[in-house]
């Protein structure tokens, strides 16, 4: 009997390579940085939250202290997963709902600066989104009271080393922060806006052998916050 003849491993066709399996890519959105608008975004989910309710006081301050730590968008959004969809939807960047001129967009920041010596900045100013304060055997006095508000996000970091960094705020605006001092003092007394578009200003502080603090300053007051957004939008 003849044996059945055997193929030839060498000439019958290969199966085809298996594809490559795709790197793992991490979400960008996530991994994106925060910018000042992503962070207001989420301070004023809060805000709403806890004039409803859904927040105590306490848990509020908690996270408005998350938000302004985070360093990625995808650590603000936790902060506010256990809200309602539609007061996050709400609260997504639009141009009617905020303080914001076109020409701060670029959210630029000033700088006040003592050593040896005093530096005041009072009256009818412009406020920057951002302003950083550093007394060294110095004073600085910064005074909002009287200040324009260009966007709803103000935040102040205040260093003093043997110096003192006072604030002043008017009694209706939201007022928050933190800080700390190596034999020194940090004080704050914090505020929350009645009016759902008064300005919120942040202080993070900190003093060696120093002293920070902020605080509002009695009888001084924003008036007709409604009328002032609507100006500065050009309605």
């Amino acid at each position: 009997m003849d044996l059945e003849k055997q193929p030839d491993p060498e000439k019958q066709p290969r199966p085809p390579a298996a594809a490559p399996a795709e790197p793992a890519v991490a979400d960008p959105r996530g991994a994106m940085r925060a910018s000042d608008a992503d962070r207001d975004r989420i301070a004023d989910i809060l805000r709403e939250a806890l004039a409803e309710g859904r927040l105590d006081p306490e848990e509020h301050a908690e996270r408005i202290d998350a938000v302004y730590r985070a360093k990625t968008v995808g650590e603000l959004e936790p902060i506010v997963r256990d809200l309602p969809a539609d007061a996050r939807a709400r609260r997504a960047p639009d141009p009617a709902y905020t303080y914001a001129a076109p020409d701060d967009a670029d959210g630029a920041s000033d700088s006040l600066v003592a050593v040896f010596s005093s530096t005041t900045r009072k009256g009818r100013w412009r406020v920057s989104r951002r302003t950083n304060a550093f007394a060294l055997f110095g004073t600085i006095e910064i005074d909002l009271t009287e200040a324009i508000f260009a966007q709803r996000l103000t935040t102040i970091n205040a260093t003093s080393i043997f110096g003192n960094v006072e604030i002043r705020v008017p009694e209706n605006i939201s007022l928050r922060g933190n800080g700390s001092g190596v034999f020194g003092n940090f004080e704050l007394v914090t505020l929350e806006g009645v009016d759902p578009q008064a300005p919120m200003v942040v202080v993070n502080g900190y003093s060696v052998f120093g002293n920070v603090e902020a605080r509002p300053k009695r009888g001084k007051w924003i008036t007709d916050l409604q009328g002032k957004l609507r100006k500065h939008l050009g309605h």
